[in-house]
């Protein structure tokens, strides 16, 4: 396959490079499926055809010694590549997730391909059956808070005067849509450990004249807000990040009021308390780990744990949303790929512009393996609670 010289790069390149890297069956699967996914058909389908063109391509190729040994250079530079994106990059430390966000926000190219939202998208049975890419990307993000409120059971009609806090809001599209979509009376709270992304956030908010949206910086771990503040506590995509699970639950357990209604989304690894994670396995989430900063991540289960231990919660809803998120990793790529406008005039952000598209597909395979889930919950503090 040849790939274009212009920075296509982070899709192209990250094709190139998985469709090599890739090409070998998965082993030690956790989830068996008497028939594959539609995500899963999906790849199957890609490899398939990649295998076909490459090897009719090499087949004709060899015929020339030259042209044999640019295929070998080829091989090699392909494992050399494979070789480096196996490294992570920005494994976590104190500083790390501040200094990441804040890096992301200011180059642009996150919000040019996801919006306003980092999070991922949901895309619906009949969506997936015509295809994911005929969907609209930074709609399926909409489509996402509009299926997560519903979770929450968090409404216009009931929630209008809803003092919210959105715990690790990125630079504010949901606190936006929050406050915009519950009206003016509401007064929705974001936090986020940058700077970069409270500016921005701001910014945004400014521009649309939500006066009901504001953003500061603030550890989820060590919130400043008293006991019993928020009506609705909102978590998207944050306990990622969060090095003390424990912390993280209790403090947004304390900050929400008796009545108050807690939902959380978060990406989760499998619980592997009855089947133990494999040597590959252990190897695969070190990386989803240290390529985008994460300490580690948590089982569903163990979520759910935490939260009962509080004491101080009724009853937990949990579920696994990975079928409808999936399609958002690969999505991910092909907007890339479709328009590259996004990063073609930063060449100082290519290598890491495809070290992200390589991590999206590792993400996107450790969800459809079972090895990753994606975390719902769903609860409220009952009114009696002191």
């Amino acid at each position: 396959m040849r790939i274009i010289a212009s920075a296509s790069a982070a899709g192209g390149l990250l094709l190139a490079s998985t469709a090599s890297a890739f090409t070998a069956p998965l082993h030690n699967t956790v989830v068996s499926h008497s028939t594959p996914s539609s995500a899963t058909a999906l790849s199957m389908g890609l490899k398939t055809e990649i295998l076909k063109v490459g090897t009719k391509a090499i087949a004709k190729a060899t015929e020339n010694p030259v042209t044999t040994a640019a295929i070998g250079a080829a091989v090699v530079g392909t494992a050399a590549v494979k070789l480096v994106l196996d490294r992570p990059s920005r494994t976590y430390s104190a500083d790390s997730v501040a200094r990441e966000y804040d890096a992301w926000t200011a180059d642009g190219i996150l919000e040019y391909y996801w919006g306003e939202h980092i999070h991922l998208g949901y895309y619906n049975e009949e969506e997936m059956a015509a295809g994911y890419k005929k969907k609209d990307f930074i709609q399926a993000k909409y489509d996402f808070i509009d299926e997560m409120m519903k979770l929450g059971k968090i409404n216009p009609t009931d929630d209008s005067n809803a003092k919210v806090l959105d715990v690790g809001c990125g630079f504010g599209g949901t606190s936006r849509y929050l406050a915009d979509k519950l009206g003016p009376k509401s007064d929705v709270t974001g936090i986020t450990l940058s700077p970069n992304q409270v500016k921005r956030g701001t910014e945004l908010a400014e521009e649309r004249g939500l006066n009901n949206a504001k953003f500061m910086v603030m550890n989820a771990l060590e919130m400043d807000f008293p006991d019993n503040s928020f009506d609705i506590v909102w978590a998207c995509e944050s306990g990622e990040h969060m090095p003390d699970k424990e912390a993280y639950i209790n403090e947004m357990m304390r900050v929400l009021k008796p009545g108050g209604k807690f939902v959380m989304a978060t990406w989760c690894q499998r619980d592997d308390r009855e089947v133990p994670f494999d040597k590959k396995e252990k190897r695969d989430l070190r990386f989803l780990y240290e390529e985008w900063t994460h300490p580690y991540f948590i089982s569903i289960e163990a979520y759910k744990e935490l939260i009962d231990a509080t004491k101080i919660m009724g009853p937990v809803e949990t579920a696994d949303w990975n079928t409808p998120t999936i399609a958002s990793w690969r999505h991910s790529i092909w907007v890339g790929i479709y328009d590259p406008r996004g990063f073609i005039f930063k060449p100082t952000k290519y290598l890491k512009c495809a070290r992200d598209a390589y991590c999206l597909e590792r993400m996107h395979r450790a969800f459809d393996r079972g090895l990753m889930q994606y975390g719902m919950f769903a609860a409220q503090k009952p009114k009696n609670v002191e």
